[in-house]
């Protein structure tokens, strides 16, 4: 495959040019916000020149499917964006199970891998404020910056939902954390990541984008995407990076584990207070350090001998809800290994399984059942060997029906030995405030 041919076009806000397309199957966003290096670009995909889905029962190896779907390496322009057209897809939780076979109950609306092949796509530049057309010709590249032409379509004004429900009751959530401090003080593990549902219904004439701009406005997230499958829809407005892969010399790959919350303060004394506790908190610092370890161990087995570091342990990030404790790993591909390599070899992302992340991935199985797009990962992978991906938090997953667009949305916990099963309970909540608020109050 040749160069991209990339134009530049006037700016538009990804989000106005993304509701024009925003109901067509098989549109995909990766939307960054909230600042930051990590909030530069976004992207809008669609109209896929191939699509492939894996069910579960399907046989083939999907890490291979992804591998084949994008080919050769290929040359990009040194001076565009990190995405320049390739693969984007949908990986389930239950993905993992084709990794590590724990016989995992499979979630009945999703399928385990969903790709598209996506060679058009508009990349906007936040930093610059401006929108690059990219196609692997000049005439598909003017075709693609026809897309900024489109009138998107209007906004839902209304409470997108008055069905906000809890499927998991407070006390059912703090008997499962202290079984698992029980199983940790047995030996079995020594950390899992529980988590709690909620679903309900959207209103009638509302719909997932609706959902995205929602939340887009309220509370804006580096890795937020947006996945429309027939009947089907992800709205993700995740903080955390799960694998990247700079292409170019060396491949650097890097992960950015999230493990430690707080939630934000009501002034700012009380603000900064709860980032200094979150920052000297041990309990915070060895959850975290352990999904570190986990993540370091992941990508060793992709990666030259000696070439894991942690460039960045313990940094307090702060988001529009919550304070979180990050620490970013990186290394190098090892030569002959690409981006479908790296997402076998490290997937589902640690910082949402525990540790040993097998042990903890069969307790969580008992303790929550199927987790669906939840805790999986949105994707990108380029033609010239680039990847990001998401980590699913934050996330909704949406499925159309007679009656209209049913949601479901988890939020979880890392349980280790000292956890309290009411401060993790109320630590779920505390991560859920955004999306609850985004379905159930009426827009400013």
């Amino acid at each position: 495959m040749v160069k991209p041919v990339i134009l530049e076009a006037p700016w538009r806000e990804p989000l106005a040019v993304l509701s024009a397309f925003a109901d067509e199957p098989w549109t995909c966003a990766f939307l960054s916000g909230g600042g930051g290096e990590r909030a530069r670009w976004s992207y809008v995909l669609r109209d896929p020149e191939a699509v492939t889905t894996l069910q579960p029962g399907n046989p083939r190896d999907a890490f291979a499917t992804l591998a084949a779907m994008i080919g050769a390496p290929a040359e990009a322009d040194p001076d565009g964006p990190p995405f320049q057209g390739g693969v984007a897809g949908l990986a389930a939780y239950e993905l993992g199970d084709r990794v590590e076979a724990l016989g995992l109950a499979r979630h009945a609306d999703w399928p385990d891998l969903s790709l598209g092949l996506y060679p058009r796509l508009l990349a906007f530049d936040h930093l610059q404020r401006r929108v690059l057309a990219i196609g692997p010709d000049a005439a598909q590249a003017r075709a693609c910056a026809h897309w900024l032409t489109r009138r998107g379509r209007e906004g839902f004004d209304g409470v997108l939902t008055e069905d906000f429900a809890s499927d998991t009751p407070a006390d059912a959530y703090e008997a499962a954390v202290a079984d698992v401090v029980g199983r940790i003080e047995a030996g079995e593990i020594f950390q899992a990541n529980i988590a709690r549902t909620w679903s309900g219904r959207l209103a009638a004439g509302a719909g997932p984008f609706d959902v995205l701009a929602r939340l887009a406005g309220s509370s804006p997230a580096p890795f937020a995407a947006y996945l429309r499958l027939p009947q089907r829809a992800v709205v993700s407005n995740s903080p955390e990076r799960f694998v990247s892969v700079t292409a170019g010399a060396g491949f650097r790959v890097e992960t950015r584990p999230i493990k430690g919350t707080r939630p934000r303060g009501a002034t700012a004394a009380d603000d900064a207070a709860l980032a200094a506790e979150l920052s000297a908190s041990a309990k915070d610092r060895a959850e975290n350090l352990m999904i570190v370890d986990l993540m370091r161990n992941d990508l060793a087995r992709v990666s030259p001998p000696g070439s894991v570091v942690t460039p960045e342990l313990f940094k307090v990030e702060s988001f529009v809800n919550v304070h979180h404790l990050v620490s970013t790993v990186t290394s190098r591909l090892a030569p002959g290994m690409t981006a479908a390599d790296l997402l076998r070899a490290a997937f589902p992302p640690g910082s949402i399984t525990g540790a040993p992340k097998v042990q903890a991935m069969k307790v969580i199985a008992g303790l929550e059942g199927p987790r669906g797009p939840y805790c999986g990962s949105l994707f990108w992978a380029g033609f010239d060997g680039a990847f990001d991906s998401s980590v699913l938090i934050r996330t909704l997953a949406l499925v159309q029906d007679e009656a209209g667009w049913r949601f479901e949305a988890k939020a979880g916990a890392g349980i280790v030995a000292d956890s309290d099963p009411r401060a993790e309970r109320l630590e779920t909540e505390d991560k859920i405030a955004a999306i609850r608020r985004a379905l159930t109050e009426a827009p400013a």
